[in-house]
């Protein structure tokens, strides 16, 4: 990959442009719904696992094209409590509509990690956004692990975090739309074990992997006796230096990997729509 003026990087055409000291990266010169060459598709990987998020602007794709482009990169699977788009169950609408006041994922997190086996990483494709706000901000887990005390890092190499899809803060940013579009195979509640710090599998980089919507406690301890680490852990995960602002504009698409990032979508565009559609990709077991 050669170097570019500005920071941007220049392979096989693509421009990659970090937007951030932290994280993320926007990738530009390629057009999604193009039948991409193996390279191109290598490429855009490892600006996944060197980024934590990737972005890409003006792309005009139908669902088709959306989901042959998503399995390029792993399995789509569907989520648990929302039911997808008909004839493309693993695309998940998430809408905010302007009379609601709660979004859906208005909270860090990381994505559905109540599962044994957490997605890989997710795509979001930008259908509808409001004149001004519903930005989404993403975090970077790897620094947020590798910038603790070496006493806090001992601590939590031995913990293991047990995670709840009940939890409040993270099942009622879901309510309308498991309400109105529910998924009438899910369980009610899901719970999964998690270690507190999980090494990537292709990177070999550990990663803090706790978040304020499902982690309720470490394994053998109370809730209570969990919580004051836990709340230390979710305050400085999201300190602004982690973190990156993704601004979204029609045919926008973020792609994040869910192994080494959290995100948190911002809430402050009462009174209009929002919709995006979601593709989540079949993960692995944390080690």
């Amino acid at each position: 990959m050669a170097g570019a003026p500005g920071g941007v990087a220049v392979s096989n055409s693509l421009e990659i442009r970090p937007i951030a000291g932290a994280i993320g990266a926007e990738i530009g010169g390629v057009d999604l719904a193009d039948e991409l060459p193996d390279a191109t598709i290598r490429t855009i990987r490892q600006a996944l696992l060197d980024h934590c998020v990737i972005f890409f602007r003006e792309q005009e794709l139908n669902s088709a094209q959306y989901l042959a482009f998503a399995r390029r990169f792993g399995e789509p699977i569907e989520y648990p409590f929302v039911r997808g788009l008909d004839g493309f169950p693993v695309i998940t609408p998430v809408v905010k509509l302007p009379e609601e006041k709660i979004n859906f994922g208005g909270v860090w997190h990381a994505d559905t990690t109540y599962l044994d086996e957490p997605p890989m990483g997710t795509m979001l494709l930008a259908r509808e956004v409001p004149p001004y706000g519903g930005d989404t901000l993403f975090a970077n887990m790897v620094l947020a692990y590798e910038t603790l005390s070496a006493g806090m890092k001992r601590m939590l190499d031995g913990l293991v975090g047990i995670s709840d899809s009940a939890k409040a803060d993270g099942s009622r940013t879901r309510e309308d739309r498991a309400r109105d579009t529910p998924n009438a195979a899910a369980p009610s509640r899901l719970t999964a074990e998690h270690p507190a710090v999980r090494v990537h599998p292709e990177t070999g980089k550990k990663a803090l992997y706790v978040n304020s919507a499902h982690t309720v406690r470490f394994k053998g301890m109370t809730e209570e006796e969990s919580a004051p680490i836990l709340l230390y852990l979710f305050r400085h995960l999201s300190r602004p230096e982690f973190t990156c602002r993704f601004a979204w504009g029609p045919g926008s698409l973020a792609f994040w990997d869910n192994r080494s990032a959290q995100h948190n979508a911002v809430n402050d565009y009462q009174g209009h729509r929002r919709v995006m559609h979601r593709i989540t990709f079949k993960g692995d077991r944390p080690r």
